[in-house]
């Protein structure tokens, strides 16, 4: 199980890789390293939903690479800083944490791991 969150972890971190490099990526390195990290991105996430809820998975996915998107454009390339924003993010992170905290233990439909 903490194996499928740290897939989730990763993947969120190379989604926010692709999401910058879809917006900065200006000659065919830069695109080609933008795909390489949509590929692992979307593998990473398929691997995790193997052993978690799928809905919490999408949302925290989501939630981490938009809040990782958001900072990383204020922090590197000079996006206006704005409390509000870092606010929301917080409130995002906040509830993609109660996500990751209430959810279970997926139920055993008859398979040996």
């Amino acid at each position: 199980m903490n194996r499928s969150w740290g897939y989730v972890l990763l993947g969120s971190v190379f989604e926010v890789c692709w999401v910058i490099g879809l917006k900065h990526s200006n000659n065919m390195l830069t695109w080609t390293g933008t795909m390489i990290a949509i590929i692992f991105s979307f593998t990473l996430l398929i691997l995790a939903t193997k052993h978690l809820p799928v809905g919490t998975v999408y949302a925290v996915f989501t939630g981490l690479g938009a809040s990782g998107t958001v900072l990383m454009e204020m922090l590197v390339f000079g996006e206006p800083f704005k409390m509000l924003k870092i606010i929301l993010i917080l409130v995002l992170l906040a509830g993609v944490m109660g996500l990751k905290l209430v959810t279970g233990e997926p139920k055993s439909e008859g398979r040996v791991q």
